[in-house]
Order: C-alpha cells, then structure tokens, then sequence
C-alpha cells in the first residue's frame, strides 16, 4: 500500500446538508462521499402539480399540433412535467434548455435539445443566445413553461424583442418541513456547510434553519442564487465559479484548504 492512497481526502470528515433529495440529491451525495464528506440528505423543497392543469394541458396540445416554433425549458422539474404528460414536441418545434443540468435531463428523457446557452446558464444567457435564431422583423411562437414562482424574466424578455410568448406554469414549489433533529444538528453547529442550489432553497434554509451559526458555511451554485439567498437574509459565504454541482463541491474543497 502506497502511503499516498492514506493521505486524508479534502473534505473528510465534513458534515454537508443537500437540501435536495432524488437523483440530484443522491448524485451529489455520492461525490461529497468520493472526497470524505459525510452528506446529510434533507429535501427542503418539492414540487407539486400546477393548480391550473387545463391550461397546461391546453398548451401541451397545441405544442403537439405544432403551434410554437420554440419550446424554453428553465429546470430538470419541467421535464419530469413533460414525461409525466407524455408530451410530443414536433420536429418543427426547437427545443432551449436553461443550462446542463436542464439538457442532460431532456436528452434522458427522450427530448432533443437545439440550444443550451455556452456561458451563462440563466434566463438571461438564453435570451442573447436565442437572438441568433431571430429573423428581421419575423415574430416567433415560444411556449414557455415554468415553475410558479419563477420570476419571468425570460417571458418579458422575449415579448419586448417582439415575440409572441405563453408563459405557462408546469409546477409548483412547496417547502418541505425538516426533521427536528437536523435542525438541532444546524443549531449545535455540527453542519460544516449548506448547499443552496436555488432561490427557494434558501428561502427554506432562512426560515427552517436560519439563522446560519458563523461556523457554518453556505454555499450558493451561482450567483443568481447567491443574489435571491441575501434578499431572503440568508448570508452567503461561497458562491461556485460555475452553475454545477461539480463545481460547488470544488470551492468548498479550496475552501477546506484555505482553513486549513
């Protein structure tokens, strides 16, 4: 045995909360486990069928029949939507996704993906980057769909270049109570970071375990997050480079190396 393979690995021994559970959650618990963390899975969010399902139902028909020329996909929860309605997007219909995370489960699911924005996995990056499919002067047919309390800068984006938009509402997202004896964990201090992956994530970790000891640090997947963590007083330590989960393991270990 080499002494290398003993050398401890970066983040052994951390206690780390992933607010989310299914695939997600469980795919990051298996890589904070490949680096020595020690994951506490507790889903602070779910999602919960729109209250308005004829209307998304009504969209979904008309996707089929192809009445938009571009379907916008902002997360991974719309396509599970999408598989449980056993929705058909035609040929004549492009397909955008919001960022990796978004594609991966399209092209999982089946779906075809026509654009993902390079830079900037936001509302904001697949707007520039649907500019270039725009034709002078020709107004384009987008559905998009979307959770209920997302903000809809995408919509008012797209409507203000002159498009025609439906914005429709897919899903709901609830909170989900924790269990009381992670919360006393949190409280003791015995939670080295907090993973927030989204706005109503930190929304949750605010009023469910809030407010955060020093000792413990809250890491945001970017900075839109990071921006919607502060407005719900969440305070905000480490922000990822990128909006992955890959690279919000990697600034915790720089920051675990940086303590130490």
């Amino acid at each position: 045995m080499t002494s290398h393979s003993s050398a401890p690995k970066p983040l052994a021994g951390w206690r780390i909360l992933v607010p989310r559970g299914g695939p997600w959650g469980h795919g990051v618990a298996s890589d904070l486990r490949a680096v020595g963390a020690v994951p506490v899975v507790a889903p602070l969010i779910n999602f919960a069928p729109t209250e308005d399902s004829a209307a998304l139902e009504s969209a979904l028909q008309r996707l089929a029949s192809g009445a938009f020329d571009w379907l916008t996909v902002t997360s991974a929860t719309t396509v599970d939507v999408l598989s449980a309605h056993q929705a058909l997007v035609p040929t004549s219909t492009r397909i955008a996704a919001v960022g990796e995370t978004t594609a991966a489960a399209l092209t999982s699911a089946g779906y075809r993906v026509d654009l993902v924005p390079l830079e900037d996995n936001s509302a904001k990056g697949l707007l520039s980057e649907m500019k270039q499919f725009e034709e002078a002067g020709a107004s384009l047919r987008i559905l998009t769909l979307r959770s209920e309390i997302a903000k809809p800068v995408l919509t008012e984006g797209l409507i203000k270049r002159g498009h025609s938009v439906e914005s429709v509402v897919a899903y709901r997202t609830i909170g989900v109570a924790v269990d009381p004896n992670i919360r006393e964990e949190v409280m003791a201090g015995f939670i080295r970071a907090i993973l927030v992956t989204s706005g109503s994530v930190a929304e949750q970790v605010q009023l469910q375990l809030g407010p955060i000891p020093e000792t413990t640090i809250v890491a945001c997947i970017g900075p839109v997050t990071a921006q919607d963590a502060r407005s719900y007083g969440l305070r905000v330590d480490l922000v990822a480079a990128e909006r992955s989960a890959e690279s919000l393991i990697e600034t915790l270990i720089e920051a675990a190396a940086a303590l130490r």
